[in-house]
C-alpha cells in the first residue's frame, strides 16, 4: 500500500474550510437529549446479543494548570483532594456498567484521557484499574491495548513502573512545542528533559507504543521554530507522531481567549509548517496513517491500515473495529451498537445522577440503515484511502451509483483536481488527497451543510 503524502499548495487553498474529524458518523452534533439511560440499556442488550469484545474509555477531567489552547473537558485545580468524590462516583458508574454488559466479553481495548490521568495519585489509579477488571473482563496476558495519555510534567520513573504495573503497555505524551516564547504564550512549561526522561522510561518498563503529541498554529510558532522541536523529538524515535492543527475557536473554548490573537501564525506560515513536517517525517521513514497521524512502518497503525483493519473512533485511529466502545466518566462518549451516548457534562450532575442509581448518559442518537451506510463508507475513506462499491453494495444491499449519485458527480471534480481516481469499481484516494481526506469524506455527510460552522478548519 502506498501510504505516502503530497503537498499541493494549490489545492489546500481551494479545498481548505471547516470540516469534521469523523471520529464518528453522524458526528457528536447529532446527539440528542432525546436519549438517556433507557435508551442506553435497550442497546447494551442488543450489543450483548451480537456480542464481540469491548473498548473501555475512562476519562479523568482535571488538570493541576490550564493549557490556555486546550479544547478539551477538563476541571483546572491544584487541589488534589478534588479528585476524591469524583472517583468515588466513577467507581460506582463502572459497577453499574459492569454489571449490564456480559463477563465473557473481553476488554481488548482500553484508554485513560483527560485531562491528565497521572493527576490520580497510584493509589487511586491503583483502586481505579481494580474495580475495572472486578467488574469487566480484561485480558491477564498482556495482549490487550492498555493505553494511557501522560503530561510529562506530572509524570516521572517511578509513575511510569507503576502505571506499567497496572496493565497499560501503550503511552502517549503531551508535548506541543519545546519553543520557551510558545510555551509562555500557551501556558506550558515543559522542559526535554521532563519529556524525554518520562519517553525513555516507558521504553525501559517495556510499553509497546510511544506517541507524542504535537500541535502547529500555536502563537508565535514559525517554520524552523517547530523544525527544531521536530528535530529533537525525532532523535528520540518515538512509534507515533500526532501532530494537530491549532483549532482556534475563543467563542467556544473560553480558556483560548487566553491567548493573543495578533501572535498566531498566518495562515501560510501554517502551510509551510505542515510541508515540513511531511518532509521530515516522511524522511525519518514514518508513513501518514491519515488526520494528523504519523506512524513507524513496523507500527500497529501502519500495519493494520496497510492489512485493511484500521479503524476510527472518538479516541482517534485504532486497531480494533469490532470492539462497542464502553465511555465512563464526565462527559466521556461511547459506541453501543447502533447508537453512541454521551455522559453528562457537569460534575455535579454526573455524580448526582450516579447517586440516584442512573446511568449518566444525557444524550445519544440511534443510527437509521442511512447513517450505518454512510459510516462505512466514511470509515472506509478515512482508514485506507480506498473505497470498494461492490463490498458496500453487498453488506447494505443498495446499487452504489443509483443511491450516491449526487456524491459521485462531487467526486468527479476532486477527480479532475487530482485527489482521487473513480471508476465503477469504486475511489481510490491519491497522494495529493489524503491530506484533505476529510474533504473528500464530507462529500457522504448528509448532516454538514447547516452544521459546517460549527468545526474546524481542514488544514
Amino acid at each position: 500500500m502506498d501510504q505516502s503524502i503530497k503537498f499541493d499548495l494549490d489545492l489546500i487553498h481551494r479545498y481548505d474550510k471547516s470540516g469534521p474529524r469523523y471520529t464518528s458518523y453522524p458526528t457528536a452534533l447529532e446527539l440528542h437529549e432525546g436519549f438517556a439511560d433507557a435508551e442506553y440499556r435497550q442497546h447494551i442488550d442488543k450489543s450483548n446479543a451480537a456480542g464481540g469484545p469491548l473498548s473501555l474509555y475512562f476519562h479523568i477531567p482535571f488538570c493541576d494548570t490550564v493549557c490556555f489552547y486546550c479544547a478539551c473537558n477538563k476541571i483546572i485545580t491544584k487541589n488534589r483532594a478534588h479528585a476524591v468524590p469524583y472517583l468515588e462516583s466513577l467507581l460506582q458508574e463502572i459497577t453499574m456498567q459492569g454489571a449490564l454488559f456480559d463477563k465473557n466479553r473481553k476488554v481488548n481495548q482500553l484508554h485513560w484521557g483527560g485531562g491528565t490521568p497521572t493527576f490520580l495519585s497510584f493509589e487511586q489509579m491503583q483502586s481505579l484499574m481494580l474495580a475495572t477488571r472486578e467488574h469487566f473482563n480484561l485480558h491477564n496476558d498482556d495482549s490487550g491495548e492498555y493505553s494511557i495519555e501522560v503530561d510529562p510534567r506530572e509524570t516521572n520513573d517511578l509513575t511510569i513502573a507503576q502505571l506499567r504495573g497496572l496493565g497499560f503497555n501503550r503511552i502517549s505524551l503531551g508535548l506541543q512545542d519545546f519553543d520557551p516564547a510558545v510555551q509562555k504564550a500557551v501556558n506550558r512549561l515543559q522542559s526535554k528533559e521532563q519529556t524525554f526522561t518520562v519517553l525513555e522510561a516507558a521504553r525501559r518498563e517495556g510499553f509497546r507504543s510511544t506517541n507524542i503529541d504535537l500541535i502547529y498554529g500555536l502563537p508565535l510558532q514559525t517554520e524552523d521554530t517547530f523544525a527544531r522541536t521536530l528535530d529533537e523529538v525525532l532523535e528520540y524515535v518515538p512509534d507515533r507522531f500526532s501532530i494537530f492543527n491549532y483549532a482556534h475557536m475563543p467563542s467556544r473554548f473560553k480558556t483560548q481567549r487566553q491567548i493573543n490573537e495578533a501572535d498566531l501564525p498566518a495562515p501560510s506560515v501554517r502551510l509551510d509548517i505542515l510541508q515540513m513536517v511531511g518532509k521530515k517525517l516522511s524522511d525519518a521513514g514514518y508513513v501518514y496513517i491519515g488526520m494528523d497521524h504519523f506512524a513507524r512502518p513496523d507500527d500497529e497503525l501502519a500495519i493494520a491500515q496497510r492489512e485493511g483493519k484500521l479503524y476510527r473512533n472518538f479516541q482517534g485511529y485504532s486497531t480494533h473495529s469490532d470492539c462497542d466502545l464502553v465511555g465512563m466518566g464526565v462527559t466521556s462518549i461511547g459506541r453501543v451498537g447502533d447508537a453512541y451516548m454521551q455522559n453528562l457534562k457537569e460534575l455535579f450532575e454526573y455524580s448526582e445522577a450516579i447517586a440516584d442509581g442512573k446511568l449518566p448518559v444525557f444524550r445519544g442518537v440511534d443510527l437509521d440503515q442511512d447513517d450505518k451506510l454512510r459510516r462505512a463508507v466514511i470509515t472506509q475513506l478515512i482508514c485506507h484511502f480506498d473505497l470498494n462499491f461492490s463490498r458496500i453494495e453487498r453488506e447494505f444491499s443498495i446499487n452504489f451509483s443509483s443511491y450516491f449519485a449526487p456524491e459521485l458527480e462531487n467526486l468527479q471534480i476532486m477527480q479532475t483536481d487530482g485527489l482521487l481516481t473513480l471508476s465503477s469499481q469504486g475511489v481510490k484516494v491519491l497522494s495529493a488527497g489524503r491530506l484533505l481526506i476529510r474533504n473528500i469524506c464530507m462529500v457522504f455527510d448528509k448532516y454538514l451543510t447547516q452544521k459546517q460552522q460549527q468545526f474546524s478548519r481542514v488544514i
